[in-house]
Order: C-alpha cells, then structure tokens, then sequence
C-alpha cells in the first residue's frame, strides 16, 4: 500500500516569512498578520484541505549581519515586525477540530520552567494539538537581546538544549501521576499531594525544584519538532524528536539526511518509524502548465534579491556584501545556522556573483521546489516520498492565501484521488495521527518516557498458582507480565527463607520473556531471619534481574524479623519505603536515558 502524504503548512507571525518582497503583491494579505481573522480564515482554510499541521517559526532577533546592519531586514520586512507565534493559537484551535499547531521556542536563552506550563495550557486548550519546534537561535542579535557579549557556540547550543529537554519531560511526564487529579468533590480534595512531585532538577546549566504548575494535559509532552540538520542538530533530532522538518534540494541528500537520523534513532534505542520526516518544499501549482509557469514569472518578478542575501546573511553567517563578484565562498566553521552555511559551499565551487544568482532565483536546486499542474506536482511528490523515506512535507507560501488555495484546491484532489492523502481526519490528539490509535503520550524508547512514574509491583503470592506454574492462563497472570515488562522501573520485594527468594516470585519471572527487563531499573527491597539471608539478594535477586537484562540498584532495602516490632504500622511504613525507593530509581532511570553515571543513595531501612 502506497504511503499517505501528510502536509504541513509552514508560517510565521510575521510580513516577509522566506520569499522576500512578495508582500507587495496585491492579492497578498501577509499584512494582516496582527489581526486575529487572519490567522482563524488561515485555520479554517488548512482544516479545509486536511493538512495536519500549522507549523509557526520564529525568532528573537533581527537580521543585522548583511551590510553589517538591520537596515535591509527592517526595509524588505524580512521577520521583523514579527509577533510570539503561541499566542494565536488558541483563537485557530477554537475554530478547528484537528488542525494541530507546532510553535516554535528557542531553548537558548529563556528558562524551561515557564515554557512548560505555557505548552501543557496550549495542549489542554488544543484538547492535544500541539507540538513544539525545538530551536537553538542562530541570529546575534538574539543574544545582545539576553544580555550576552556574543552568541553562545553553536555545540554548547544543544548541549542547553539536551538539559532543556530533560527539565521539560521531568516536569511533564514525572511531576504529576496519572491518578494525581481526582476531583472528589465530597472530601474536597481537587488532586493528591502525594502523587505530585518535585523535580529537584540540578544540572549545568538549569536548577529546577518543581513541581510542575500545570496538571497533566492530553498528550502531556508535546510533539517534539526539530529543523537542525548539522551533524549536532541531526544527533540531537534522533534522540528527542518525533517530527524533523528537512532541507535540501535533491532527493539523494535529502535521503541521506533521513536514513542518517533514523539510523542513529535506532542506536538509541527508539523505533526509527517514530521519527516522522518533513523536507522542506516550494510548490506552485496551475490548472495547466501554461498556468502554473505564469504563476511562477509573476513571483519571481517581485521577488527581492536584497531581502533574500539578507536573510541568508544572517542565517548562515556569509555576508555576501562583503565578497567581490568573483571571489569564491569557501565553507567554514560558523555559530550561525550550519545547514545554511553549507548551501553554497560545498559541492561545486561557486563565486559570490553565482550565489547572488542562485538566491535569488526559483527554484535554484537547494531547495525542494516544484512547479506544474496537478498532475505533475503530484508525481514529483510521490516520487519524493518513496524514494526518501519521508512523511511529507513542510509548505510555504509564496503569496498568502493564495499558495495554500491553489494546494488544497488543485493538488489535494489529485493526492486523493491517487488513494495519497487523506479524505478524513482521524480521531485523537496529535501525536496518535502520527503515530497510531492508542499513542497519545510518548513511546517507549523516546528519552522523555523514562520520566514518566509508573511503576510495576509484582504481587507474586495474590497470583493464582496453577497460571504460575503455566498450567492455565490467566487474566491477572497476563496483566501482571504485561505491567512488569512494559515498566521502566520495577519494585521487587520477597521474603527470604533458606538462603533464597520466594518460589511464588521464582515462578512469575519464569513467565517473562528472557529480554523483558532491558532497560528497566529495578530496586530490591527483602526481609529474612537473619543478617545472613541478605547475601541472597546479591546472589539470587541480582542475577535474577540481569538475566532479563534488567539493572538492579547498587544498594538495596534489607530488614530482620527482628527489626519489625510494630506490625500494625507495616503497611505504612512498605509504602514510605517504596515511595522513596521510587524517587531514586527514577533519578537512576534518568541518568541511564542520559549516558549520566547513576548514583543511588538510598539508606538501609
């Protein structure tokens, strides 16, 4: 069955998005961006032709570097004025019922404990439609904007970002349990304390205690969306996230691209499949090619190469003011955006007057342009998908509302009638579109999962005997193995008799699979006679453990009979050990994810 082609739409709150001077077109409404029934027609019109996404960029800073001043940016509306992209989300989810929105935040220079209370209000007011565009700001300005001397280097960039990341996911899947918020109205009692939970997150770069403002929302993370294709922003997009917008102007490279991040996806240990791929793409589309080229001649005609060498200035560090026309440009280490850097550099060897050119022209091969009738376009993105491996892509538009219009009016049809594109949208929040019914938060094998504090505790001797010794199946047998192999940590606590754990717990961890514990933490807490049963938690448990390929916690809970004389206060007091058994296994689980050394410190009890 042919892969389905999703589109998304790609925006700014802003005049002059990516093809500068097109704002003066006369159809053109791009300067109606500050007002509200722009962006809800916008909405509309992408609910309309079943995109899944309003994609929204942004940055903090202007364009300065061409000519060594703002001046063509401010002229040419090139992202400046531009308003916060977060916003004017609500007002489109109130007037949609799927259209999801992927906002864009920088993770350099603002704190993450506020960014993750305004994206968990955005994905309960989306009802779970949102997703978040992981950047790192490339523009100078954006730094004198924070009160920095210089940009910060574009490695240490992501090594914020990676620690931003890990605030967020503790504060969204670890702070609050599922069966925090309760609503009892008859005690009174809105959510439990006891199942919300500081962070206590301290690291290099962010100390956060927590806990987290917002209660859990729909997908509780949101989609995590990553543009950087540089070595260090591929390695980072196939360790976080689950949306990666792709540039390139040929299918080879973009190819390439793709299996390189799914590859390193896979290595660490995440379903490359869950890596969702978005190459960048320019279509103009007629109802005949007669049409479609007409289209393209009045864009290119308006199109301004001033406002183009600006932009690409100031996002890959070239200056093209600065070079004679023919002088080559030759690739070199910049903090800017790499991916832009390496545009004109490599490959061919190109003079600055050859760069100009190219800028400034349609599709000039650098980018993923197409132009034709519906039935030609049409061909060239099949083609795209199934020799790249990609999802769909990521639209942007030549004159507002009209690019958008002709796609879902012209091409749209096309797509559909071809069994490509979707006639109706599926139930559910975001991240299930992209990944599957049932796929709300997120999976398994993403980094941000092993925050999430859900705990498995096997309760060997309430199980039936005959479904232990796999005479009969059932039900609470297959449940109990279910919870135990899908947990990230797991509490394993057994009586000691005769040098040797239960045979009740014996028996359910011969039901597991033998690989049912890798990466999972687990903590050991055992009671016996005497102070020598403990040597069978480090040669009975321990072993027990590994052999699923599991992790036992360096230091484990041992009591004697004879250190527990008041039985009536047992339970509470199994409970408090597993609590804090529990906020320490997490901290082992997270520093596992994150190739930290884990350190436990768990007192005997």
């Amino acid at each position: 069955m042919a892969k389905e082609i999703r589109l998304n739409a790609f925006e700014m709150n802003c005049v002059g998005h990516g093809t500068h001077g097109l704002w003066v077109h006369p159809e053109n409404t791009r300067h109606r961006y500050t007002e509200l029934a722009y962006w809800i027609e916008l909405a509309r019109l992408l609910e309309r032709g079943l995109f899944d996404a309003l994609f929204i960029a942004d940055v903090i800073g202007t364009y300065d570097v061409y000519k060594g001043s703002r001046d063509t940016a401010v002229r040419e509306a090139l992202q400046i004025p531009n308003n916060d992209p977060f916003l004017v989300v609500p007002a489109m989810a109130a007037v949609t019922e799927h259209l999801a929105f992927a906002c864009t935040f920088s993770t350099t220079y603002e704190p993450p404990f506020p960014h993750a209370r305004r994206m968990s209000t955005l994905d309960h007011l989306t009802n779970g439609r949102v997703g978040w565009n992981v950047v790192t700001s490339y523009l100078p300005n954006a730094a004198a904007n924070f009160g920095l001397d210089g940009m910060v280097k574009h490695d240490e960039r992501y090594a914020i970002a990676d620690e931003f990341m890990e605030v967020c996911y503790k504060l969204w899947e670890g702070s609050w349990e599922d069966e925090a918020v309760v609503r009892d109205r008859e005690r009174g009692v809105y959510a439990d304390p006891a199942k919300v939970h500081e962070i206590a997150h301290v690291g290099k770069y962010f100390r956060v205690l927590g806990p987290h403002l917002s209660e859990p929302s729909p997908q509780r993370t949101p989609v995590i969306y990553q543009a950087g294709t540089s070595a260090r922003g591929r390695e980072f997009a196939a360790r976080h996230a689950e949306a990666v917008f792709v540039g390139g102007g040929n299918v080879e490279g973009v190819r390439q691209s793709i299996a390189d991040i799914r590859r390193q996806a896979a290595a660490l240990g995440r379903d490359p499949q869950h890596v969702k791929m978005f190459p960048s793409c320019q279509i103009i589309v007629g109802r005949t090619r007669a049409e479609a080229d007409a289209k393209r001649a009045e864009i290119q005609r308006l199109l301004s190469v001033e406002g183009m060498l600006a932009h690409y200035a100031g996002s890959s560090g070239f200056d093209l003011s600065r070079y004679q026309p023919e002088e080559y440009l030759e690739y070199r280490d910049t903090d800017h955006g790499q991916t832009s850097a390496r545009r004109y550099t490599q490959g061919k060897r190109r003079t600055a007057r050859e760069v100009i050119e190219a800028i400034g022209k349609l599709g000039d091969g650098t980018l993923f342009f197409t132009c034709g009738t519906p039935e030609e376009v049409a061909d060239t993105l099949e083609r795209w998908i199934d020799e790249t491996g990609a999802d769909g892509f990521n639209l942007s538009q030549h004159l507002t509302p009209r690019t958008f219009a002709d796609v879902i009016d012209l091409l749209v049809p096309e797509l559909q009638r071809r069994g490509r594109y979707r006639t109706s949208y599926p139930p559910g929040p975001y991240r299930e579109r992209l990944l599957g019914p049932g796929q709300a938060r997120l999976p398994t094998g993403h980094p941000g999962a092993v925050y999430r504090r859900a705990a498995a505790v096997a309760v060997a001797a309430a199980l039936p005997a005959n479904a232990l010794l796999a005479r009969e199946k059932d039900a609470t047998v297959e449940e109990a193995i279910a919870a135990t192999t899908a947990a990230r940590i797991l509490i394993i606590g057994t009586p000691i008799y005769r040098a040797t754990y239960a045979g009740q717990l014996k028996c359910f961890f011969d039901l597991l699979p033998r690989d049912a514990l890798v990466g999972t933490v687990a903590g050991l807490i055992a009671t016996g006679h005497g102070e020598g049963h403990r040597l069978a938690i480090d040669h009975g448990l321990r072993p027990l453990v590994a052999s699923l390929g599991g992790l036992a916690a360096a230091h484990a809970i041992y009591a004697t009979d004879a250190e527990i004389t008041d039985v009536a206060a047992l339970p509470t007091a199994i409970d408090d050990l597993n609590d804090r058994l529990a906020d320490e296994l997490w901290r082992v689980a997270a520093a596992e994810a994150t190739d930290a050394a884990p350190e436990i410190s768990l007192a005997r009890s």
